[in-house]
């Protein structure tokens, strides 16, 4: 049955960060993930998730200036210095919370690269990941990359799970994965099933998330069958968490009927 973590930078946003632990927990969930912990201190994030039960599963290393519009910089030419004192500190962060996997963003490209420069932005990325990939098997970490729609997020350099999955393989790994984000691949790509079906046997999955499409709001709201894909998920056997990256339409707790209903027609 699938594993569901709660994303607590989108979900329990009525709640001040470090009181979203307890809700979710509250809620059922056994674990957490969220986009960034570098604002607390990792004793007080341990903290969090000892008092409620929690697994921490997920957090993306730093992303350069995010309130400046940064996305990440591992595919950024100039910026290997930046990038890997960030994989140091998000290491550091996760071997006191327990997590075994964080998320290297890529980065923003110009929308007027030159085949060129967007190779430069390739080979300045396989570099960083693996580097990074060697520090993160040292503590026993996994890296994962994550295709990015270009509505949400326009410039991202990573859009394809095909990218995803070639750069892995180059790379050439265990400790590098792809992070599958069904609402991302449903708007750049679809055929979620065949995606699924394809991509979760080669190992190469580390983590799966979900939103409704197009909205981002609860995954049974819009175009997604989800108990059709969580049911493809069982029967690949996919043993990694799902990770509820959806803005709640009102209350989160509220909005949690979806996941009720599931776990009730498994029980």
């Amino acid at each position: 049955m699938p594993r569901f973590a709660a994303n607590l930078s989108m979900m329990y946003t009525e709640h001040p960060f470090l009181d979203r632990f307890a809700a979710a927990s509250a809620d059922g969930f056994e674990a957490v993930e969220y986009l960034f912990p570098y604002d607390h201190t990792a004793g007080e994030l341990r903290r969090r998730l000892d008092d409620h039960g929690l697994r921490q599963v997920l957090f993306n290393a730093p992303p350069g200036s995010w309130e400046a519009g940064e996305r990440g910089l591992a595919s950024l030419p100039g910026r290997e210095s930046e990038a890997r004192s960030g994989i140091d500190r998000a290491l550091e962060y996760a071997a006191a919370l327990g997590c075994g996997q964080v998320h290297v963003m890529a980065g923003l490209v110009t929308a007027d690269a030159t085949p060129t420069q967007l190779a430069r932005h390739r080979d300045t990325y396989l570099a960083n990941l693996a580097w990074a990939a060697a520090r993160a098997a040292a503590v026993d970490v996994d890296l994962l990359i994550e295709p990015i729609n270009g509505r949400d997020m326009p410039g991202y350099f990573l859009r394809r799970q095909d990218e995803a999955h070639a750069v892995v393989q180059e790379v050439g790994t265990p400790r590098l994965k792809v992070q599958l984000d069904l609402y991302h691949c449903q708007i750049v790509e679809g055929d979620l099933t065949t995606t699924l079906r394809r991509d979760l046997p080669t190992g190469r999955v580390g983590h799966l998330q979900i939103a409704g499409v197009p909205d981002r709001h609860e995954p049974d709201r819009g175009e997604l069958d989800i108990r059709h894909l969580f049911g493809v998920v069982d029967e690949l056997g996919f043993d990694g968490w799902i990770g509820c990256e959806y803005r709640p339409r009102a209350g989160t707790s509220e909005g949690l009927g979806w996941i009720k209903d599931y776990r009730g027609e498994r029980a």
